[in-house]
């Protein structure tokens, strides 16, 4: 697979170089600052595109910005990004720009291999990858949504949807049958208002729902 890593922090950046090169991925280029992150992907076309959401020269927005714009230039890009705390507007506006191939993770989650390295596979091909921290904080902060309506059992199941697991995981992690994830997946769609007609995209579409809900913070 094919990286470009856009991170100001020197350490980590050189970190993650590592971690994707020994997984055998291939890192093609970095990028330390903002201006940097769209040009890069532009010359590489990476498989995927791992991004800080806070650069240089602002400490903002600059990576979700490079992340934005990178996406409309290249259609379909998976984008992987990575931050310090949970900041719900972000996580909404990325998801929001496009229902495949994006990840929120936070940056503590790196240090678990295992699952960073699973959230990228599953960003890269086309699938969600939401750190559960952050799916925690937008499910607690919303009010008068559509998820008023979903069970506390509809509300796990949600959940572990918008981390990106399938059926069969989330049977294992919640102890019931896949039929009975299935069941509650069901209710959730239809509470949710997303018909049978949606083909296939009502997981992304659910977790959708309520990301783009979310209050963002004024600038």
């Amino acid at each position: 697979m094919r990286v470009v890593i856009a991170e100001d922090h020197a350490l980590l950046r050189e970190g993650l170089v590592l971690l994707l090169s020994s997984a055998g991925h291939e890192v093609v280029a970095v990028a330390g600052s903002g201006p940097e992150v769209v040009p890069a992907l532009l010359e590489h076309r990476p498989d995927i595109a791992v991004l800080d959401v806070r650069m240089p020269p602002g400490f903002r927005d600059e990576g979700l910005r490079a992340a934005l714009t990178a996406r409309e230039e290249i259609p379909g890009l998976p984008v992987l990004v990575l931050s310090q705390y949970v900041e719900e507007s972000y996580a909404a506006e990325l998801l929001g720009g496009g229902a495949k191939g994006v990840g929120y993770l936070l940056k503590d989650r790196v240090g678990r291999v295992d699952e960073f390295l699973d959230a990228l596979d599953r960003v890269a091909a086309g699938g969600t990858a939401l750190d559960p921290e952050v799916v925690a904080e937008l499910l607690t902060r919303r009010r008068d949504s559509p998820l008023d309506s979903l069970t506390p059992r509809e509300r796990e199941v949600l959940k572990l949807m918008a981390e990106g697991h399938d059926n069969t995981t989330m049977a294992a992690a919640l102890v019931v049958t896949e039929r009975a994830v299935s069941k509650h997946i069901g209710n959730v769609f239809l509470k949710l208002g997303l018909p049978p007609s949606d083909s296939g995209h009502r997981r992304v579409q659910a977790v959708l729902t309520y990301l783009n809900n979310v209050p963002r913070r004024p600038d």
